[in-house]
């Protein structure tokens, strides 16, 4: 996970676990202090990157997210979102999910779990628990 400042929380234990990131200590991260330095580190032109916004020209769900093993999907600011501009430029390469018409947009947390679950699903859920165990653990405590 890249995270690029300014950054609309703390990153504290009490705010990561208020905003739902419980799994914090599992995730590898990289701090970026602007937009322009995560962009000259991961140029777009080096890298695939697909630009979430309400103004995309493709479904999320339509693109083949397969196409490279590494991937990046930006996100910006819950208020604004990515600078006009970094989307004029990438235009081909900008997503967007479904709305209603006269709807702003979902909130931040809930479009990138969408947009991420999609790019999982396409791989097959590679390295993600597929079947629960919750049936075998009850299983084994109505054999005893």
């Amino acid at each position: 996970m890249h995270l690029v400042k300014p950054l609309g929380f703390e990153i504290t234990d009490k705010y990561l676990k208020r905003a739902g990131l419980d799994y914090w200590d599992k995730l590898q991260i990289e701090i970026h202090e602007s937009l322009q330095e995560f962009l000259r580190e991961y140029s777009p032109e080096k890298n695939i990157m697909y630009f979430s916004t309400t103004k995309g020209k493709n479904c999320y769900s339509d693109v083949n997210y397969t196409k490279s093993e590494e991937i990046f999907l930006l996100f910006g600011k819950e208020t604004k979102g990515l600078p006009e501009d970094l989307l004029q430029k990438y235009i081909e390469n900008t997503i967007r999910i479904p709305m209603r018409e006269h709807l702003r947009s979902l909130n931040l947390s809930n479009s990138v779990a969408i947009v991420a679950y999609e790019v999982f699903r396409q791989v097959g859920f590679e390295k993600l628990e597929q079947i629960s165990s919750y049936f075998d653990e009850k299983e084994s405590t109505t054999k005893q």
